[in-house]
């Protein structure tokens, strides 16, 4: 298992030539979290992730490390709802991921849609997001403050090394983190992937 620091993991995660050698399942490598949230919990990424609180669309308020991530397996991709570039076309690809991940979904695999815009991106704008593209239970969308939903972002690994690239709503990744907390596995693959590969990958993790 690879235990080089996260930084330079993300950094090559983000390099559309190298992320296919993390796709077999690269761990992130320990690092200490900036959050002041209390813990209630602990585990593999306890110390990395931030325990902020975040609203999903039906308004329900989870803290991030505690009931997101800790001991389950996550799906994370980045979204925001007036988005006409390719986030109708990940929606529909994982729309058939979480029909592949059948009664799995919901219990001990979840997905997450985080948005790009929390500051317009409401509850109500998120439910009618999902009502739009009709996703079912076991997948969430969040939003959140706008400067903690910036650090769970890059926590994530979401981010461009080139600043104006990433600033650019346009330019936002394609990119899915998927992650078992509990082995502290974690790896990236495009959200375009094929759904039956994609839900394969989850489930042998």
């Amino acid at each position: 298992m690879n235990t080089d620091n996260l930084s330079s993991e993300v950094s090559t995660l983000n390099s559309k030539r190298d992320w296919l050698k993390w796709v077999g399942g690269a761990a992130l490598a320990p690092v200490l979290a900036t959050t002041g949230a209390t813990r209630t919990k602990t585990g593999p990424r306890a110390d990395y992730f931030p325990n902020t609180i975040v609203q999903t669309h039906e308004g329900e308020k989870l803290r991030f490390y505690d009931d997101i991530v800790q001991g389950k397996i996550v799906i994370f991709n980045m979204m925001y709802t007036v988005c006409t570039g390719i986030c109708p076309g990940n929606t529909a690809n994982l729309l058939q991921v979480q029909e592949a991940l059948g009664k799995r979904l919901g219990k001990d695999v979840f997905m997450y849609s985080m948005t790009l815009q929390p500051e317009f991106d409401r509850p109500k704008d998120l439910k009618d997001y999902v009502k739009r593209y009709g996703i079912k239970p076991g997948w969430s969308l969040l939003t959140g403050q706008p400067t903690e939903m910036e650090i769970i972002r890059r926590k994530l690994g979401f981010f461009n090394d080139n600043p104006k690239i990433d600033a650019n709503l346009a330019n936002h990744t394609g990119m899915l983190r998927i992650g078992n907390e509990k082995l502290d596995r974690w790896f990236m693959m495009p959200a375009l992937s094929s759904p039956k590969q994609i839900a394969r990958e989850i489930l042998q993790m």
